[in-house]
């Protein structure tokens, strides 16, 4: 399960950069080598990054290779640095129904204003924050089912 989901936030996080870069050189070409600038896509390719960034938050998180203060860590034993993971993956938790509730709560109130370049509804936009905490809520809830799973000790080491 955690393999799946590592990979599919993998993928889109990378679609997204692939985005992102595929508009920009496309709107740079057009616009230094005709004259002739694409009016949407600098719309576009802020919109993919937060994508992006949504998408790679939780893979970050769910891999624990986000950026951390480890202090408090090193000044404790394994086991207390083992609940110390747990508080963490229950913030993260919380944090990601946070991210998404608020970003519902956005979306409603603004997301039947059109988007100016693209002249699309901000809905779409919009939604990445809601994707974005229920992806770190998903992250958090396999991080926290490996936490509670009983460790075992491998023979022969």
């Amino acid at each position: 399960m955690k393999r799946l989901y590592k990979n599919t936030l993998a993928i889109l996080t990378g679609t997204s950069l692939l985005i992102i870069f595929g508009v920009v050189l496309a709107s740079s070409l057009s616009r230094y080598l005709f004259n002739s600038p694409i009016q949407w896509s600098e719309e576009v390719a802020k919109y993919a990054m937060i994508y992006g960034t949504m998408f790679g938050m939780a893979l970050c998180y769910l891999e624990g290779i986000h950026i951390r203060f480890t202090f408090l860590e090193d000044l404790v034993g394994a086991k207390a640095r083992h609940y110390l993971h747990g508080i963490s993956d229950t913030v993260a938790l919380i944090s990601g129904g946070f991210i998404a509730y608020s970003g519902y709560l956005f979306m409603m109130k603004r997301g039947a204003i059109q988007a100016p370049g693209t002249g699309i509804q901000m809905y779409y936009f919009q939604v990445a924050m809601v994707i974005g905490g229920v992806c770190l809520v998903i992250a958090a809830l396999i991080r926290l089912v490996h936490y509670f799973q009983p460790k075992t000790v491998s023979q022969g080491q």
